[in-house]
């Protein structure tokens, strides 16, 4: 489980410092997005990564990697929409907006956490193919649950869906080798 941690830690950090820097560069002008708009952002980027998994030709420079960074980052935004609600105007600071990612990501690690004990960290035999079609199904149901208007029956909320896609996107990380 330590080496798990230590590789998690690693690869959220990369995606922190990517954060940080576009906070910089843009503010947190994504606070106007609806969660719908995330979800489909993080779903074209999903779609993306396995496209570069079937073709044999990629035609724009970025690869699983950056993607798989995307997917992560953009699950962050979507937790804090939840939590905060949507804003009308860009208005967290930086330094607030990072709180709000570290509190993202700690929750995210303790479910990693919690989960590798009891699954005994099955992922780490799982293929990044597989990785990303969970990330995908996870993405139709938040679809469908954003579409019930949030209401569901028996399932877990979009909060926990978003919570998943992030775990999965740091095991396909982790087995990238970033």
């Amino acid at each position: 489980m330590q080496k798990t941690i230590k590789q998690y830690d690693n690869v959220t950090s990369i995606c922190k410092s990517l954060f940080e820097k576009k906070l910089h560069d843009y503010g947190s002008a994504w606070r106007i997005l609806r969660l719908s708009s995330l979800t489909d952002q993080i779903f074209i980027k999903a779609q993306r990564i396995r496209g570069l998994q079937k073709n044999t030709i990629q035609k724009v420079d970025e690869g699983q990697s950056e993607e798989f960074i995307g997917i992560i980052n953009y699950s962050v935004m979507a937790l804090i929409q939840i939590e905060m609600g949507i804003a009308e105007n860009p208005d967290l600071n930086a330094k607030d907006c990072m709180n709000f990612y570290d509190k993202m990501i700690k929750k995210t690690r303790e479910l990693m956490m919690n989960k590798n004990h009891d699954y005994g960290e099955a992922w780490r035999e799982m293929r990044v193919s597989s990785l990303t079609d969970l990330i995908l199904q996870k993405l139709l149901r938040v679809k469908q649950i954003e579409d019930n208007k949030g209401n569901t029956l028996v399932s877990e909320g979009i909060d926990a869906n978003y919570t998943d896609i992030i775990n999965y996107a740091i095991f396909a990380l982790i087995h990238l080798k970033i």
